[in-house]
């Protein structure tokens, strides 16, 4: 039978389910991705990228994953960090890697400064039939097709929610959406979406051309609309900081390559005996 869930479903699905089965193994992950705050700030965001690959094609058996890298951003046809291909289906889909605090997250960038010129066009308040018009618009045909994987940590109780926004499911809810103007901490307008009961679902932020990535786009948050959020970890999972892997980063950057192999080797034998303790496949 053919499975008919869209690929990047299916693939946050099997992810889940892995997870449920051998949180340990995601832990082990996590852990090492927010232990490089203690190198740097930012530095944990382009090493998820990596780690969470190759979590991927270590652990996932029926998929592969590949890094984009940051040299190819130009050509991107899509905000991706990693490609990843379902070697059953051969299905490929780009996903978009974010680590954020527990709060704001930015779903799309909007590059062509497009978004929130198109919402302004209609109007400060669009509703019911309106609503058709936003998202007949070739900007929004991607909402529903967002492939973000956003790994939510709580730096003060050091840990991690994998939470994965239902687009589909809150693009079918969103009853108005709203102009709210600068003011009350902001400085630009916003259009806010809300659904049916009034709930806070996303929102797009000022589109200028002038605006910085984090002025425009499409945002949303998650806590005022965890509703529409679904979590891979099956809530928060707690991680410690890894001083041992700070010392190997250290150590490699002052070894030789010779070293480096000989590391390697080791880190792969580590890998397989994780892999015969656990449930994989």
């Amino acid at each position: 039978m053919i499975n008919a869930m869209p690929p990047y479903k299916d693939f946050t699905a099997r992810l889940k389910l892995l997870i449920s089965k051998n949180p340990h193994l995601v832990t082990a992950t996590l852990s090492n991705i927010f232990t490089m705050r203690l190198i740097g700030n930012k530095t944990h965001g382009d090493l998820a990228e990596i780690g969470i690959a190759e979590f991927i094609n270590q652990f996932m058996y029926d998929f592969k994953s590949v890094h984009v890298g940051k040299d190819l951003y130009r050509a991107k046809e899509h905000e991706e960090d990693i490609k990843i291909i379902n070697e059953i289906t051969g299905a490929e889909f780009p996903v978009s890697l974010k680590a954020y605090g527990n709060g704001p997250l930015q779903l799309s960038t909007d590059k062509s400064f497009q978004m929130f010129p198109k919402i302004r066009a209609l109007g400060p308040l669009i509703e019911s039939g309106a609503l058709a018009r936003v998202w007949a618009d070739p900007v929004f045909a991607e909402f529903s097709r967002l492939n973000v994987l956003p790994l939510i940590y709580d730096e003060k109780k050091q840990r991690c929610n994998i939470l994965v926004f239902d687009s589909e499911t809150a693009k079918t809810r969103v009853a108005r959406i709203a102009l709210e103007e600068a003011g009350h901490g902001r400085k630009h307008p916003v259009f806010r979406f809300y659904d049916g009961d009034g709930d806070y679902v996303c929102e797009v932020r000022y589109g200028n051309a002038t605006a910085n990535a984090l002025q425009r786009g499409l945002w949303t948050h998650t806590k005022n609309g965890l509703k529409y959020f679904e979590s891979v970890t099956n809530g928060w999972i707690d991680y410690a900081h890894n001083h041992v892997l700070v010392k190997l980063f250290s150590h490699a950057l002052v070894a030789t390559s010779k070293g480096h192999e000989a590391a390697l080797e080791k880190l792969k034998q580590d890998i397989e005996e994780q892999k015969q303790k656990s449930q994989l496949g």
